[in-house]
C-alpha cells in the first residue's frame, strides 16, 4: 500500500461500483477491517460511501448496510435513484453519484494529503488531474483480475497508485455464504442493479 504513514488520507467509495468489483471477484468487503487498515497506515480524516436509495420502497435491503456504516466510522451519502422503463419496456434503475463524490473530495481537498477512491468509472478521471493539480496523491482501487478489467484505463493511467481489491480482499474480504437472507455489512438491491449496467461508466 503507497501511504505515507503521515499523510492524512480521506477514503471515498463509489457503493455501485465497489459492489460490483467485488462481487465479480467472489468476496464481501469487510467494512470494519476496511477501516481498521487505513487507520494502521495512517491518519484516517474520513471515510465516505456513495450510493443511490430506490424511492418507495418500504424495505431497502442496502438499508441495513447504510445504518451500519452510519454508526461505524462512515460519512454516508446517498440520493433517490430513479426508476424508469426503457425502450424494451425493461425496468431500470438510474442512481449516479458522481456528481456528489466530486464536489465533495474538491471541496475537502484543503484537509486532506491522499485520496483512495473505490471506483473503476472513467468519469473520475478529470477529478483526480484536478486533485493532482493541487498537489494531492491518488490512489484508486478496482480489479484487473477480471476476464473484462473493472477499471477503465485513462482513470487507471491519470491515478498516482493502484490497487487491486483482490490483493485488498486478502486482509479485509471474505468470502460471501451461500445463504444470507439479508446480509449485513454489505451492499445489494440497488447496488447490484446499477452496477450490472455500467460499472465503469465508460
Amino acid at each position: 500500500m503507497s501511504i505515507d504513514p503521515r499523510e492524512k488520507i480521506v477514503l471515498f467509495i463509489d457503493g455501485a461500483n465497489l459492489y460490483a468489483t467485488s462481487k465479480a471477484i467472489g468476496v464481501d468487503i469487510d467494512y470494519r477491517r476496511l477501516l481498521a487498515e487505513f487507520q494502521s497506515k495512517s491518519y484516517l480524516l474520513r471515510a465516505y460511501y456513495y450510493t443511490a436509495l430506490v424511492e418507495d420502497q418500504e424495505y431497502s435491503s442496502i438499508r441495513p448496510l447504510i445504518d451500519w456504516l452510519d454508526y461505524n466510522g462512515f460519512t454516508v451519502v446517498t440520493k433517490p435513484a430513479k426508476e424508469f422503463t426503457d425502450a424494451s419496456g425493461r425496468r431500470k434503475i438510474k442512481g449516479n453519484m458522481d456528481i456528489e463524490l466530486t464536489v465533495d473530495a474538491l471541496e475537502m481537498s484543503p484537509f486532506y494529503d491522499h485520496l483512495v477512491l473505490f471506483s473503476g468509472d472513467g468519469d473520475f478521471t478529470a477529478l483526480v488531474a484536478a486533485l493532482q493539480r493541487k498537489g494531492k496523491r491518488v490512489t484508486v482501487v478496482s480489479t484487473l483480475t477480471t476476464p473484462t478489467p473493472m477499471i477503465a484505463d485513462d482513470l487507471r493511467r491519470q491515478a498516482d497508485f493502484f490497487m487491486d481489491v483482490a490483493d485488498l480482499a486478502k486482509i479485509v474480504g471474505r468470502v460471501p455464504p451461500v445463504d444470507r437472507t439479508h446480509p449485513p455489512e454489505r451492499v445489494a438491491a440497488v447496488d447490484r442493479t446499477m452496477a450490472t449496467v455500467d460499472p465503469k461508466g465508460t
